[in-house]
């Protein structure tokens, strides 16, 4: 299972490519509301979330978190305890983490992109601590995925898929959105 983490102001197509791709993909993701199960996006399109944050479990059936941009609903993400254990959880047990424009930020400040190369939207490097920023659009280093913004979300939903469901999968999916 993988839960893509929304709150108030996420940036909507940096969270529904990524849901897209790994739904088409097969896999299982759910969407998790912080603190309710409406959210509404920085651009007030309202989203009814499978979820909230009340709800999530992390055990052996999780397989990646995923957390959109945008603003405020970064700042959001990060203030929430739920989604902060949901990354202390993950990188313990070294499971798949996907980031994307203003969220890398939120990584930087727990400590987890120390020595890794990452990217994020321009103007928030700052709060990648420890990272060596990334010249690539769309960056994995261990089981750190991040991305620069809205504009690659796509991209970084295929390689979230290609993570969990390998090449020739995010190939054929490729293909079939006719993205290349």
């Amino acid at each position: 299972m993988i839960y893509v983490f929304l709150a108030e102001g996420f940036e909507e197509t940096e969270a529904i490519a990524p849901i897209d791709m790994l739904r088409r993909a097969g896999k299982d993701v759910i969407t998790v509301g912080i603190k309710h199960d409406d959210i509404r996006s920085s651009h007030d399109v309202p989203v009814l979330c499978d979820m909230t944050d009340m709800q999530v479990q992390l055990d052996e059936q999780l397989e990646m978190i995923v957390l959109p941009g945008g603003m405020p609903g970064t700042l959001n993400l990060e203030e929430n305890q739920v989604v902060q254990a949901a990354l202390s959880y993950c990188a313990e047990k070294n499971i798949p983490i996907g980031a994307i424009c203003a969220a890398p930020s939120i990584l930087g400040k727990a400590g987890l992109l120390k020595g890794r190369e990452a990217i994020c939207f321009p103007g928030f490097e700052k709060y990648l601590v420890g990272a060596k920023i990334s010249d690539s659009k769309v960056v994995t280093d261990g089981n750190i995925t991040t991305a620069a913004g809205a504009g690659v979300a796509i991209e970084f939903g295929l390689r979230l898929v290609e993570i969990l469901c390998g090449k020739d999968k995010a190939q054929s999916l490729r293909a079939a959105i006719q993205s290349d």
